[in-house]
């Protein structure tokens, strides 16, 4: 990722409707979801989350997908990794033990057990 496209992403979440719908699509992944049920969730009118949406898409945070006349939301983790990954690469320079610490609060706050994978 860019620095570009992080500040993007960073600015697209610095907002309290979009971290809200980005965040209830976090918890809804891989499932999509229509525009109007976000909407409603975050209780703001439909046209005004579209705009809403449109920014977290446009960084890489999102992505949709149209099935007949709705638009379907689903959370971009790739585009969230990315964004995290940027945000923490430089952040040991070689010395594991600095970044290390940074992940016992995600996995603490995640709530979920890995799937395994088959070998």
């Amino acid at each position: 990722m860019e620095q570009t496209q992080a500040i993007d992403a960073l600015a697209a979440l610095a907002q309290p409707t979009r971290l809200a719908a980005f965040r209830r699509l976090v918890a809804a992944y891989p499932d999509a979801v229509p525009a109007g049920d976000i909407a409603n969730a975050c209780t703001v009118p439909h046209n005004t989350m579209s705009t809403h949406l449109a920014i977290l898409t446009r960084a890489g945070l999102l992505s949709v997908t149209r099935e007949s006349r709705s638009m379907l939301y689903r959370a971009n983790l790739e585009g969230f990794r990315a964004l995290v990954a940027f945000l923490t690469q430089d952040c040991c320079t070689g010395r594991p033990e600095i970044c290390a610490p940074l992940l016992v609060p995600l996995e603490a706050a995640c709530n979920c057990q890995p799937e395994p994978v088959d070998a």
